[in-house]
């Protein structure tokens, strides 16, 4: 761990260095603390840091997943950390005490997604085309029957129980209440993201063929946005479910679902970036976007001042996870290099 300088070429007058540490390889998922306390790095050879977040320092050194670490999830309103990855298994953490509570063969050869719901009574895990959900020691819920291909992202919808999951063929809901899936809606392509908006009323995917989807929950109608110039993997909804930021491209394309919604109104693109982008996050409860890229530059975005960046930083290599702090005040960065970097928004 290292206190990051002034000299780390700040563009912008609102962003301070805090720390700087070294995470030892790839960053492939860093997670805060729900109550801003931690954090927790993933490198992808395996290890998991919990990092204090005042001072960078590590206070528990993981062993996480011998052939690699793939997802983490802190669990809201509680001190445990769920991990899957490349042994199979689903493994849950004390983030306290950094000792391992339990582990569970996930239902194929990787464990690709964890996450908890909202209320963080339930833990969801996706292997391959296999869904399953556990309480919260670990111990089996429900299996739900194979998807019809792998299972490219979940997401828990804001308020309720309910995981939506997406793979080839469209979009799924399930109840971890129930095996069978609570309704689908189907779509003859691959998405590759996925994110319900605060509201509940659209589901979003960024889709394989360089399109992004919103479905309309209540209906099951769907609207298909194109033009992107890659696949889009990125998607971030703001705190209000009035923008969806989707990425695609080197440019942050940021559409407005107020009134009838996004179809037949042109979109915001932020234009900064010279490289795809890897990342895109907006603040839990403000209006700030942040974006990271293959270019090595994070930016944050007012999208009420579009034309250009309102503050900017250059990392120590290109980014691959940003994390905005609980209370929206710092911005958590991973990046190729293994550096985890922690920056105040002044």
């Amino acid at each position: 761990m290292s206190r990051l300088k002034a000299a780390s070429r700040k563009r912008a007058g609102q962003l301070a260095p805090v720390w700087q540490a070294d995470a030892g390889d790839h960053v492939i998922a860093l997670q805060w603390a729900p109550d801003g306390s931690q954090l927790a790095a993933a490198a992808v050879s395996g290890p998991v840091m919990l990092l204090d977040a005042a001072a960078g320092q590590v206070r528990h050194s993981l062993p996480g997943h011998a052939v690699g670490t793939c997802a983490l999830s802190w669990q809201p309103h509680g001190q445990r950390l769920a991990s899957g990855g490349q042994d199979g298994h689903m493994r849950l953490w004390d983030t306290t005490t950094g000792g391992e509570l339990a582990h569970q063969p996930g239902g194929a050869n990787w464990v690709e997604h964890v996450a908890w719901s909202p209320s963080g009574n339930v833990l969801a895990s996706a292997a391959g085309r296999v869904l399953r959900f556990w309480d919260p020691d670990g111990q089996p819920i429900v299996e739900c029957p194979n998807h019809p291909s792998t299972i490219a992202a979940v997401a828990w919808k804001p308020v309720g129980l309910e995981l939506a999951t997406a793979a080839y063929g469209g979009v799924t809901r399930w109840s971890p209440t129930a095996p069978q899936p609570v309704n689908q809606f189907q779509w003859k392509g691959a998405s590759l993201a996925l994110g319900w908006s605060p509201d509940s009323r659209y589901l979003a995917t960024g889709d394989q063929d360089a399109t992004v989807h919103f479905w309309i929950v209540e209906s099951g109608k769907d609207l298909q946005m194109w033009g992107y110039p890659n696949k889009v993997r990125e998607l971030s909804w703001d705190a209000t479910g009035r923008y969806l930021a989707t990425g695609g491209g080197p440019s942050p394309v940021v559409w407005d679902c107020a009134g009838k919604g996004p179809a037949r109104t042109r979109p915001t693109t932020l234009k900064f970036h010279t490289a795809p982008l890897t990342g895109l996050m907006f603040q839990r409860q403000g209006r700030l976007l942040a974006s990271i890229a293959q270019d090595a530059e994070l930016a944050v975005w007012d999208l009420k001042r579009p034309r250009q960046p309102v503050a900017t930083w250059t990392l120590p290599s290109p980014a691959c996870q940003v994390a905005w702090s609980p209370d929206d005040a710092h911005l958590a960065i991973g990046c190729e290099s293994g550096a985890v970097l922690l920056l105040n928004l002044g």
